[in-house]
């Protein structure tokens, strides 16, 4: 999802020893997850595969909190009921019952795995989350952009396994040994040798039936992702390179292809049971992966994508006008996928006709099921490490305050983010600034009243901070003129950003009308821009924090990269566990802002 930057850790992380993660789970060419339950299936001509998928788990081992851990369902009688859902023991748990009866079948996942992740997973490099996808039994794996959080090597290295360079070992006696899964990056090379950074692709067999699958991460990643992670890459336009492969595949005698698309697109409806294939009048989906989908070869029959944290099985023609589906399911494990593949024994292909594409359909990780044991396990272990840290309470809150999961344009948690990044910089001697900006993207999680663990409802602990803020960017104060701070304002509606716009969270005394009846930069009404009730004057310089991130111009803000006079302040996580703890107490909690800094007319 957006704003990726690299991680420069202000927090001690827990060095205990040697780490090692036990690496279970199966190799992409090793059997599927389900026993071979055997019978006359696998003796006639075809016989189908269960694809199982997921995308953007983003190390979200626990159930996630507030809004961010619920999906919306949309009932019989039109009415929406949000349900909770996700937790890496559920999601395991969901997994092993939907393989039961499947004596083919095959778990893959479209990228953001890891990064933007909790304090449980983040702590440690995101090591409990691969060894967590290693235990739930994950086959394969694209990359997303925030693989590359933490720059190529680290990427590499949660691959393939060692000690953190710089952080050691976690545990004595343990070593931390890799995916059991490939991560694949086909669209992703190093600019000398030109090779993808790691395997482009992988087949997985069981009893003859051969099924390959490609992996790619949107061409888009160097504007979303700190440039110093991804130094000496380059990224691919994705349907070339999903083409290109495609044709090795089949050259090698594997028909059947599946995608795996870091990319993704907007349905209609943010309902996970919306039928997408509606034919009513503004149904359907929308967004960078429908083009992608409409020129991928046919020779791959279904394509598994992530990215926009949305969740949709959707059916769109291939060039050939053949049905193919298109599924996501949404974000942070809440969701998984079940596809069903009819693979043909005699032309080693999946059957799709002119009138049917591969069944599809998404499902609740629902959390009233029994939890799987082994990944209780793995949390309570990891958590006990980061117990010295995590638990520390750094503020008080009336109530829950919308962050990830608010639903417009304005978050209440953005504002107190802003906010908490101008007062951290607003000293003369610490910066001067005069208003603050936030990236949306950056929002990982809300705040939620109810106590997570122990610590007791309204009760902020800093594990819980860190999910909302999770990159540890440093905090810059920058000079930029009234005119360039104008355009920057309008680049949240424009180019890049107009199809999906990135509304920067402002800080207060900063005002100003978002008018979206209109289109691009216009929607930015200029004479309405205030600070301070003043109107901005384009000739004057003003003092503007934000995150490194945003400074250097990441999410589609190349206005930013013009500012003057840097100021490195405290770390954006810093910054906000401050503010928090300066703003709120047990008697005097913090009420969530009114969110009315941007007035939007619809």
């Amino acid at each position: 999802m957006p704003a990726t930057p690299q991680r420069r850790r202000t927090v001690r992380r827990l060095t205990i020893g040697a780490a090692v993660l036990a690496a279970a789970g199966i190799a992409a060419t090793a059997l599927p997850a389900g026993a071979d339950t055997g019978g006359a299936a696998r003796h006639g001509r075809t016989v189908d595969v269960q694809l199982l998928s997921f995308n953007d788990f983003h190390g979200n081992l626990e159930p996630p909190q507030g809004s961010s851990g619920t999906v919306e369902e949309l009932q019989a009688d039109g009415s929406k009921k949000s349900v909770p859902a996700g937790g890496a023991e559920y999601l395991a748990q969901s997994l092993r019952t939907a393989r039961k009866g499947h004596p083919y079948s095959v778990t893959a996942a479209a990228g953001d795995l890891v990064g933007a992740s909790p304090l449980l997973s983040g702590l440690f490099h995101d090591e409990p989350t691969v060894e967590a996808m290693n235990k739930l039994g994950l086959d394969v794996t694209s990359v997303g952009n925030h693989e590359f959080d933490e720059g190529r090597t680290e990427l590499t290295r949660l691959q393939k396994g060692g000690c953190h360079p710089k952080d050691g070992c976690y545990e004595d006696g343990r070593k931390y040994r890799g995916a059991a899964f490939p991560y694949l990056t086909a669209n992703v090379t190093d600019e000398k040798s030109g090779k993808p950074l790691l395997k482009p692709y992988t087949v997985w067999k069981h009893k003859g039936v051969k099924i390959g699958f490609i992996g790619v991460t949107l061409e888009g990643t160097p504007d979303i992702v700190n440039a110093e992670g991804i130094k000496g890459l380059k990224f691919h336009d994705e349907v070339a390179t999903i083409n290109k492969y495609a044709k090795v595949l089949n050259k090698q005698g594997v028909k059947s292809v599946v995608a795996l698309i870091h990319e993704g697109g907007l349905p209609a409806s943010t309902s996970y049971n919306y039928n997408c294939d509606s034919p009513g009048p503004g149904d359907g989906i929308s967004g960078p992966i429908t083009e992608i989908a409409q020129h991928v070869t046919p020779k791959v029959d279904a394509l598994v994508t992530g990215h926009t944290h949305q969740a949709y099985a959707c059916t769109i023609p291939d060039p050939s006008g053949r049905p193919r589906t298109v599924t996501s399911a949404a974000s942070y494990g809440k969701l998984y996928t079940d596809t069903t593949l009819t693979y043909d024994r005699r032309t080693r292909d999946i059957v799709r006709t002119t009138v049917k594409a591969p069944h599809a359909a998404n499902h609740v990780v629902d959390r009233t099921q029994p939890k799987a044991a082994d990944l209780t396990s793995l949390i309570t272990r990891w958590n006990k490490l980061a117990a010295p840290v995590a638990g520390r309470p750094v503020g008080h809150i009336s109530a829950d305050i919308a962050g990830r999961g608010a639903n417009a344009p304005e978050a209440p948690l953005g504002d107190v983010i802003a906010d908490a990044q101008l007062e951290a910089t607003k000293a003369d001697g610490k910066g001067g600034a005069q208003l603050a900006l936030m990236n949306p993207g950056g929002i990982r999680s809300d705040l939620a009243f109810k106590a997570s663990g122990s610590e007791g409802d309204g009760v902020v602990t800093y594990g819980e901070a860190f999910t909302v803020q999770p990159f540890t960017n440093m905090t810059n104060v920058v000079d930029l003129t009234g005119a360039q701070l104008l355009t920057a304002l309008q680049q949240q509606v424009s180019g890049p950003n107009e199809a999906s716009p990135k509304i920067l969270q402002v800080s207060e005394g900063l005002t100003y009308t978002l008018d979206m009846t209109k289109k691009g930069a216009d929607r930015v009404v200029k004479d309405s821009v205030k600070l301070n009730g003043a109107a901005l004057d384009p000739a004057k310089t003003y003092r503007v924090a934000m995150n490194e991130f945003l400074a250097g111009g990441g999410d589609g803000f190349p206005a930013f990269k013009d500012a003057k006079n840097k100021y490195v302040g405290p770390s954006d996580l810093d910054a906000f566990t401050a503010y928090l703890t300066a703003h709120s107490s047990k008697d005097k909690p913090l009420t969530p802002p009114k969110a009315d800094r941007i007035t939007v007319v619809k």
